[in-house]
């Protein structure tokens, strides 16, 4: 473990003379495709911006690490910064005020800097409906379950109700999470629309639909986050996991005639809002999934 001071100096990546500067913080993050849709964006659109990834894996930081990194990417005049697992609830502590939205989520993925200090936003919603309107036809929303009470998962449950999900069942492998998305999005959108479950597969066997809103299906945690005999043809079945373009439950999905919503779309959506937060401009969401797309 690198000492506070080596982290500190490690993190000063910016050069002043960059007119904007943003960046990703997170773990094991050096396969986002983040940075390649924001500075080929902003390249196309004329805009001098600088995108940074600060790999807390890589840097040898700590969790403590990051209330420093925010503070000093604000005082060094960074426009923005989008966040990742696993800090979009622990960054809020570190903020100065929230979005309507990430209000409501109690999860941050993007935080803005101006005048008023580090705002947090939740563009993470907003992605994961767009992708849901435009990928899938016609899905049926009577009940949905949700894998993952995490950041994402927040986000995935209020954008989910916001379509019209009747009603939403979580699961997370630790109980305790679930209870308390369950319970805090439940504040806003009625306890009878969405709650935890101890019964997993009892919930798969009676849902319209699936959600992984967990890490599972990445190289770094492959596999799936359930048994995919559980699922039914009838099902539609979304990943937000875009690395594998196609995880293993999508693939299982897909092979026995489910709609799949790959989490390609949520990862180019969240990046376009995200996109006009940090530098106040309109991206074209075509061009961005053609960065996203880029080889």
């Amino acid at each position: 473990m690198k000492s506070d001071t080596a982290v500190h100096d490690e993190i000063g990546l910016s050069d002043a003379s960059v007119a904007l500067r943003a960046g990703l913080v997170g773990r094991g993050i050096q396969q986002s495709l983040s940075p390649r849709m924001h500075v080929a964006e902003g390249t196309r659109l004329g805009l001098d911006y600088e995108y940074h990834l600060f790999d807390f894996d890589i840097l040898g930081a700590s969790d403590s690490d990051l209330p420093m990194l925010v503070e000093k990417l604000g005082r060094e005049g960074y426009a923005g910064l989008n966040v990742t697992h696993p800090f979009k609830e622990r960054v809020i502590s570190c903020l100065d005020g929230l979005s309507a939205d990430a209000d409501v989520i109690g999860a941050v993925n993007t935080v803005v800097f101006g005048p008023s200090g580090a705002i947090g936003h939740n563009t993470d919603c907003w992605g994961f409906a767009e992708s849901f309107r435009r990928g899938l036809h016609a899905p049926r929303l009577d009940t949905v379950v949700l894998l993952g009470a995490g950041g994402a998962g927040l986000a995935v449950a209020k954008a989910l109700l916001d379509l019209g999900a009747g009603r939403i069942a979580i699961a997370d492998t630790d109980p305790g999470k679930s209870i308390r998305l369950s319970k805090h999005i439940g504040e806003t959108y009625g306890a009878d629309r969405i709650a935890d479950t101890t019964d997993l597969e009892a919930a798969v066997a009676s849902a319209s639909g699936v959600v992984n809103a967990t890490p599972v299906g990445m190289a770094k945690y492959p596999g799936t986050p359930l048994p995919v005999d559980w699922l039914r043809p009838d099902q539609w079945v979304a990943d937000i996991v875009y690395f594998p373009a196609e995880t293993e439950l999508l693939k299982a999905a897909r092979a026995i005639g489910s709609q799949v919503l790959p989490g390609a779309g949520m990862a180019i959506f969240q990046a376009v809002m995200a996109f006009r937060l940090i530098t106040g401009v309109d991206p074209d969401p075509v061009q961005m999934a053609a960065h996203f797309g880029a080889r």
